[in-house]
């Protein structure tokens, strides 16, 4: 799924790469271009976890995309985190437990984690940049499974992972000014 979700978030980015990235992504504080590095480091991040299993921080790996480099060549090393995220995952057994600090968690949950990460910031940088495009309705219920076992139900899953994760409200609930998933094993 985490591919998956690689080629739709990467394909909607692709569609506003002529745009002005230095205009703030949606609500963020960060531009689309510093939101499409956190989404990088991240992911890369994620990765580091799961191969180097703390028990109580993270790790000390950083990466960045060149602040130079254009948008089109941004999302190649936004798809090379990606692919390492994803190859870890696979190759990782599934009883490995790694720290996070929205919990401890196992291959899948980052796994989940990584697909939270790129369809809510492809999100917020889409809606910046005037690109139509929503989170695919099965990567949503893949991910609120996982790391959202509280979210309400009777709505899309789409629009109720963007309520989880606080872009959006639902009907009857607020948008959420503060959120986190739960990235325990269940």
């Amino acid at each position: 799924m985490l591919a998956a979700a690689t080629d739709d978030c990467l394909a909607a980015l692709l569609a506003g790469a002529g745009q002005d990235w230095s205009r703030p992504a949606r609500d963020l504080d960060w531009t689309c271009r510093a939101t499409l590095d956190h989404l990088a480091l991240g992911l890369t991040g994620y990765t580091g976890l799961l191969v180097a299993r703390p028990r109580d921080r993270y790790v000390t790996l950083f990466a960045s995309l060149d602040p130079q480099a254009p948008v089109p060549a941004c999302l190649e090393g936004l798809r090379i985190a990606a692919s390492l995220l994803a190859s870890t995952v696979r190759d990782t057994p599934p009883g490995v437990r790694a720290w996070h600090p929205w919990g401890h968690s196992d291959p899948a949950g980052f796994a989940a984690m990584g697909i939270t990460e790129l369809v809510v910031h492809t999100y917020d940088i889409t809606r910046a940049l005037g690109v139509a495009w929503t989170p695919p309705d099965g990567l949503a219920a893949a991910v609120l499974g996982r790391l959202f076992p509280d979210a309400p139900r009777g709505h899309g899953p789409a629009d109720t992972l963007l309520w989880c994760t606080g872009r959006v409200p639902l009907p009857g609930l607020p948008r959420r000014a503060e959120w986190q998933w739960d990235g325990g094993v269940r």
